[in-house]
């Protein structure tokens, strides 16, 4: 099989296309024939020698979707379309990028469904995230809130502004260049927010909600986190589920950054791996399927391009999501 083997930390070019071995089931385990694959920010950062659970060389790739190639659950027989995120993928074993995958059967997630592969593959981690950072700041269908998405033109962020839109909260959205914007108002974003270095996030922000938000949804992360804090409006909630500016918060002092009052919490999509995901995951399928969601695709690529793919992430020219397929 055809694989893209990440074969040191370093830039795009340390992931080469090689013929491995098709790996053989085992107890626990199944072969899923890969149909497509989401790329994500952890990836990159994995490529890069961020992760330090990772030895190299190894294929990552921390979701796919795909069809049950040889199975050992009879509750998956082969032919079964399934998607899988998290769970180690890409990291303490090989993931995504091929055009097979070894997977515990608890990873996997059937679907049925009439979408196309490039589409189904832009969901899963895509949408699993938005929708359960959603949940930790609180929101629920009918909820008239305010929420601000910083990394607002990242595939999460697109994908959360679908959701809250159909919840019927008002939202705003950051991107850090003009020519996006249009993008977030199809996404069903109210206020679209540039914050390339102009006029201050805040001053922004205070002219359209005064006392500020109810939610913020964090996906730049670390570097922006603590202002995301003071943005919040006083008893309010900051998610932040995002790394786009890396994993850690520097000098991070809770009592000084965290305002009396408001509350700071995270979500991590391995807690909607597997069977914890499915229901949702098929929720989501159903909603872009009836056009209540939708899939934000920015570039399909084939797995042979995948560095110029790592590329074009790594130089955040994409809006939405980046696909590969084999």
């Amino acid at each position: 099989m055809r694989a893209a083997v990440c074969v040191r930390a370093g830039g795009p070019e340390v992931l080469e296309i090689r013929e491995l071995p098709v790996p053989a089931v085992r107890d626990g385990w199944s072969l899923v024939q890969v149909q497509g694959t989401g790329l994500n920010r952890s990836e990159l950062r994995t490529r890069q020698g961020h992760s330090p659970n990772v030895a190299f060389p190894r294929v990552l790739g921390i979701e796919c979707v795909g069809i049950v190639a040889a199975s050992t659950d009879p509750g998956l027989p082969e032919g079964t379309t399934v998607a899988a995120v998290m769970g180690e993928m890409g990291r303490e074993f090989d993931g995504g990028y091929a055009e097979y995958a070894l997977l515990p059967n608890s990873l996997l997630m059937p679907l049925s469904t009439t979408l196309p592969w490039d589409v189904l593959a832009a969901l899963p981690e895509t949408y699993l995230t938005a929708q359960g950072s959603l949940d930790a700041l609180g929101i629920e269908p009918g909820d008239r809130g305010r929420l601000l998405i910083r990394g607002g033109t990242s595939s999460v962020g697109m994908a959360a502004a679908s959701i809250a839109a159909g919840y019927g909260l008002t939202t705003a959205a950051t991107t850090r260049r003009k020519e996006k914007a249009e993008a977030l108002t199809a996404a069903g974003v109210d206020h679209v927010l540039v914050d390339d270095g102009g006029t201050p996030l805040p001053s922004s922000v205070r002219e359209i909600w005064p006392e500020g938000p109810d939610h913020v949804l964090d996906l730049v992360g670390a570097s922006t986190a603590a202002e995301s804090l003071r943005l919040v409006r006083r008893g309010g909630t900051v998610c932040v589920s995002g790394s786009l500016s890396g994993w850690l918060i520097p000098e991070f002092q809770p009592i000084a950054m965290i305002p009396s009052g408001t509350k700071l919490t995270s979500f991590h999509s391995d807690d909607f791996k597997g069977g914890a995901g499915a229901p949702v995951l098929r929720r989501v399928v159903q909603q872009v399927e009836a056009g209540v969601y939708r899939p934000n695709i920015d570039r399909v690529f084939r797995l042979d391009d995948i560095a110029a793919a790592h590329e074009y992430m790594e130089q955040d020219r994409a809006t939405g999501k980046v696909v590969v397929v084999p």
